[in-house]
């Protein structure tokens, strides 16, 4: 019976403890649904056109010109950008490729994905794909981890026939995130998430005049980066469950008390 009340209180306090985790993940940006998804992309970094996360943008443009867009990534998150490029109905083979920058501006490896593809001659589209790595809330200086705030894409052809280059071209592109959690926490945060204009807007948070802050939206309810993730409850259900285990362990191994064959004054 003792050991039945036990294992009651552990699950009651394994119950208690994670739902604290699920109220405190932060929820990834929504798509928009008010069919106000860009239309346009950027040609540089400093004029990329903003996307949300879930929000699939369109765009024109000509064989042969660099088109960029950013989108904001929080911790915990695992960006994916898909990225379709709709051809001319004539055309010769092309390459064309797909590159992520987070906010420093540092190329991130795809984890997995087709980043580069190949058209054939008279292929209507292209599909290609890149899988960041997690967004890690903390990195070493000589690092190159992905790091909270805005990340950046950039789609251009880097392999035509000189036949091809100038021919109009439509493409769309979406980027998405899974949220890995505790799994991928490390210990330490960011003072500031990496976005574009978060010194400018620091100095003027005193000042009347406006920040001039290229980045307006981040995570809903702000950008979570902080000491407290779900690990600390996963933490917390071992330490349960090894006390749980070492009480349940002594209460089976103690006996019923002093042997009945021992004299009294041994």
């Amino acid at each position: 019976m003792r050991i039945t009340r036990v294992l009651g209180a552990a699950l009651l306090a394994l119950g208690i403890a994670a739902g604290p985790a699920a109220a405190d993940s932060s929820p990834s940006p929504s798509a928009s649904s008010d069919g106000s998804a860009p239309t346009r992309a950027g040609t540089s970094f400093r004029t990329a056109t903003e996307i949300r996360q879930g929000e699939q943008a369109t765009a024109s443009g000509s064989t042969g010109d660099y088109l960029y867009w950013s989108f904001p990534a929080d911790t915990g998150q695992r960006p994916t950008v898909k990225a379709t490029v709709k051809l001319p109905a004539t055309h010769g083979a092309q390459t064309w490729q797909i590159d992520v920058y987070d906010g420093l501006r540092r190329r991130q490896a795809c984890q997995y994905g087709a980043a580069t593809g190949t058209a054939e001659q008279g292929a209507s589209s292209l599909e290609l794909a890149c899988v960041l790595r997690t967004v890690r809330g903390w990195s070493e200086p000589w690092g190159n981890d992905p790091l909270p705030g805005t990340y950046y894409i950039r789609l251009t052809v880097v392999d035509l026939g000189s036949a091809d280059l100038g021919k109009p071209v439509g493409v769309e592109v979406r980027a998405d995130a899974e949220d890995i959690g505790g799994a991928a926490a490390v210990d330490g945060s960011l003072g500031k998430p990496l976005v574009p204009g978060i010194a400018v807007k620091s100095e003027r948070s005193g000042g009347g005049s406006k920040p001039a802050v290229l980045s307006s939206f981040g995570s809903d309810d702000g950008w979570s980066s902080g000491w407290w993730t779900d690990r600390w409850v996963w933490t917390a259900i071992g330490g349960v469950l090894a006390a749980v285990a070492g009480i349940g362990g002594y209460a089976l191994t103690r006996g019923s008390g002093r042997p009945t064959r021992v004299p009294a004054d041994v």
